[in-house]
């Protein structure tokens, strides 16, 4: 078995990054500005693994063979890595630093997610290719991740609500309409059972949200088993590893009810949970969440007591044109128009294509840590936002409760960062007692959270081992 490419390269010349739902729309998006800008802004002997993961053995293959297919022709038509090249530039020497592994992963099975997760602890990963631009892979172990993006997760919707859609558009104008949607068509009541993948009726105890459960709970608990990839040894030297949650723009304070904190009875389920992604995401740090933040980061195999443990950070893609919202195609054409329409009337955050949604995350897993320590990044939602003509930028974003940076600011300071362009209409000002608010639902989200893990771990280890008996 040949050793790994990437094993004679000193640990700050390689990174490893993974994707959930890297085989379409934003996921396959990040793989491929995640590999434009590594091998533009990174030394030319950096090596970059990338890790999509899919639902289906044959995806995967379909998201290797897409990911390698970008990187041969970025690599042969890329003015900046010709220039920094020179006159002996050779694009299969850049194609053949960039590998692409990828495991199967379905966020809605425990089981699906405990494979996975040992897969990339524990076992190894083959990517095999005829092609010599590129190195084939067999069997090698994943040293480290140093970010996992959570890009994967479902809408739970079934397409328009036509009366809603002109009320919006009427009543708040079509960039605001267009940004901050209620016409999506939605129905509560979808449920899942996480270890046998069973859909059922909603009220069953041993089972949950089906949309709670592939947009936090099953990249919750994904996360918690990479720990030992993602920990570091205090004395190491390596940046901790980065937990990158995908929100939304939206999500709104009324979003999120305790009352119903699986999303498996509310229409608006999706935006649920988004909310409670910022929710953890932004109060990670703070001394209230700290108890259930150190168990969860807790494992036998990451030394916890000396290891230095993930951060983690939340971002969100803008407004991106994807079949995560099903429209046919017609449809989908008229949208796309409409949403063009609205980047020229000026909102920032009609991103549209799925290459300027991976803006934010592909920024926040390149990002060098100093930097983001500096700017106490984990305390901001960080938005892909877009000029008129399409132009990537990352933008600070207001959440609600919490406002841009986790403090009450003054309005003046508000103007001079730029700070109020595509807020959300409506939106309060925070206040000290609203951030206090906010404090104690983030606690109070991290304690369910922790509670509902270790519940269903058990439920889990429980039908393992009468499987195994």
């Amino acid at each position: 078995m040949a050793p790994a490419p990437w094993e004679s390269v000193p640990a700050e010349n390689t990174l490893f990054v993974l994707v959930t739902g890297g085989n379409s729309g934003i996921g396959f998006g990040i793989g491929e500005r995640l590999i434009d800008e590594y091998l533009t802004t990174r030394s030319l002997s950096s090596h970059l693994v990338v890790i999509p993961t899919t639902r289906s053995a044959k995806k995967s293959q379909e998201t290797i063979d897409g990911l390698r297919k970008h990187t041969k022709e970025f690599a042969a038509t890329s003015a900046a890595l010709r220039a920094r090249g020179g006159p002996n530039y050779d694009p299969k020497q850049t194609t053949r630093r960039v590998h692409i592994l990828s495991v199967q992963l379905d966020l809605c099975s425990l089981p699906s997610v405990r494979r996975a997760a040992h897969q990339l602890v524990s076992g190894t990963l083959t990517s095999p290719s005829d092609d010599e631009d590129f190195v084939p892979l067999t069997d090698v172990k994943i040293p480290r991740l140093d970010s996992v993006i959570f890009n994967a997760g479902i809408g739970g919707w079934y397409g328009l609500n036509w009366p809603k859609v002109f009320h919006n558009i009427f009543t708040k104008g079509l960039v605001n309409a267009t940004t901050w949607p209620t016409f999506k068509g939605a129905l509560g009541g979808h449920v899942i059972d996480p270890i046998s993948g069973t859909k059922g009726e909603k009220g069953a105890t041993t089972q949950m949200g089906e949309v709670f459960c592939a947009n936090v709970f099953g990249h919750y608990v994904f996360a918690q088993r990479l720990v030992p990839l993602m920990a570091r040894p205090a004395d190491s030297g390596l940046v901790p590893g980065r937990i990158i949650w995908e929100s939304s723009v939206e999500g709104e304070w009324d979003s999120l009810s305790l009352d119903d904190f699986e999303a498996a009875r509310i229409p608006a389920a999706y935006e649920s949970t988004k909310r409670l992604t910022d929710v953890l995401a932004l109060t990670s740090t703070l001394p209230a969440s700290k108890p259930y933040v150190d168990r969860y980061f807790s494992t036998s195999t990451s030394n916890a007591a000396t290891a230095i443990p993930p951060k983690i950070y939340v971002v969100h893609p803008g407004i991106v044109q994807t079949t995560i919202f099903p429209l046919n195609a017609f449809m989908f054409f008229w949208y796309n128009i409409v949403l063009y329409l609205a980047r020229w009337l000026g909102s920032p955050w009609h991103a549209i294509t799925a290459y300027n949604g991976a803006c934010a995350p592909v920024w926040l897993a390149l990002q060098e840590q100093g930097w983001l320590d500096g700017a106490r990044a984990e305390r901001v939602k960080w938005g892909s936002s877009v000029d008129r003509w399409g132009e990537c930028r990352v933008k600070k974003t207001e959440v609600d409760g919490w406002g841009w940076e986790g403090r009450v600011e003054e309005m003046r300071a508000l103007k001079q960062e730029h700070k109020l362009a595509g807020r959300r209409p409506g939106a309060v000002d925070v206040t000290e007692e609203k951030l206090l608010e906010f404090k104690e639902l983030g606690a109070e989200c991290w304690r369910r959270m922790e509670e509902l893990r270790e519940r269903w771990e058990e439920r889990a280890d429980a039908v393992e081992g009468g499987r195994g008996s």
